[in-house]
């Protein structure tokens, strides 16, 4: 009988690496590891918690012995009220220098693939309309979350040049699911309380992922052969204007979105007045992705569609946070 892989997920208890857990650990030849920053969290049965060390290095090597696969989720994402004085210097400690870490300690523990989940940010915050993302566009980073991803792919890469470490980059647009925070969650919150809302006039395109769809991907890349040191985009590859994704999710709620025909020139020009450009971009700018490269190369296509996907989503948050 072969032993089971160790595979180690970053992030266990997080938005993405929780479901990634639970998807993993029922495979019968994977021993799962979670890394955590507590023994005493709540881990599906199975699941072995893997500690940082005292001074915050990711402890491969201590805890799990031997790594063959390392899926890194963890990262510090956007934050909507940044009290640091210096945010890149922030977001590299822990985005790069700690992802960095971790790819030498899991050479070191004998890891042969590591799976880095990077934002499709490094690209920019909008895409051209009718222009989507691909891999190979050239990156244009516009804030220092995506500057920070970009700079730990270039470094994770170059070390797996020197070590023969295969690197697997996915670029990850808005991810939705239940337990979903952020602005989803807001916009959820609006369509329950029935909040009108002037966005009844787009006709952007934006891509989202579902979660069960990414966590389907990252699966795969486990194990497939033509992963190895790709650089890969995911989407549902069904884009949404804003509007129409209200309009969806509100009927998921079993709500009616009350959308409002405001000119957009109108809703850009009370952005800027109360400083929410950034906010704005999010709600009506165009941010498309191709991942038709990533379903060729991989044979995959995501297996849930977004009204399932959205159902989902909503069912959660009524039985969590609705009236």
């Amino acid at each position: 009988m072969s032993l089971k892989r160790n595979i180690l997920v970053t992030g266990g208890t997080g938005f993405i690496g929780s479901a990634l857990v639970k998807r993993l650990v029922v495979r019968p030849d994977l021993q799962v590891l979670a890394w955590v920053r507590r023994s005493d969290v709540d881990l599906p049965a199975g699941v072995t918690p893997v500690l940082p060390s005292f001074n915050r290095i990711f402890a491969v090597g201590s805890a799990a012995g031997r790594v063959d696969t390392v899926v890194h989720c963890a990262a510090r994402v956007h934050v909507m009220n940044e009290t640091a004085s210096d945010p890149l210097s922030e977001f590299r400690k822990v985005n790069v220098e700690l992802t960095l870490d971790l790819a030498r300690a899991a050479v070191a523990a004998g890891a042969t693939r590591f799976i880095f989940l990077s934002t499709i940010k490094v690209h920019g915050e909008c895409s051209g309309a009718g222009a989507p993302f691909t891999a190979c566009d050239i990156p244009r980073p516009a804030d220092p979350y995506a500057l920070s991803k970009l700079e730990a792919e270039e470094q994770v890469r170059a070390l797996a040049s020197e070590t023969g470490l295969e690197l697997v980059v996915i670029r990850v647009p808005l991810v939705y699911g239940p337990g979903v925070k952020g602005n989803f969650r807001s916009m959820m919150r609006w369509l329950v309380a029935g909040v009108p809302l002037p966005l009844g006039g787009l006709n952007n395109r934006r891509s989202l992922v579902a979660l069960d769809n990414l966590v389907d991907l990252i699966d795969v890349c486990i194990d497939h052969p033509v992963a190895a040191n790709r650089t890969l985009l995911v989407s549902d590859c069904e884009d949404l204007s804003t509007s129409a994704l209200l309009q969806r999710l509100a009927g998921a709620l079993g709500r009616r979105a009350r959308l409002l025909s405001i000119p957009e020139r109108w809703i850009a020009k009370t952005a800027r007045i109360f400083g929410q450009e950034h906010a704005y971009q999010r709600l009506v700018g165009n941010l498309q992705v191709d991942a038709s490269e990533t379903c060729e190369l991989l044979g995959w296509a995501p297996p849930v569609g977004v009204d399932e996907a959205l159902g989902k989503t909503a069912e959660h948050y009524l039985k969590k946070d609705g009236p």
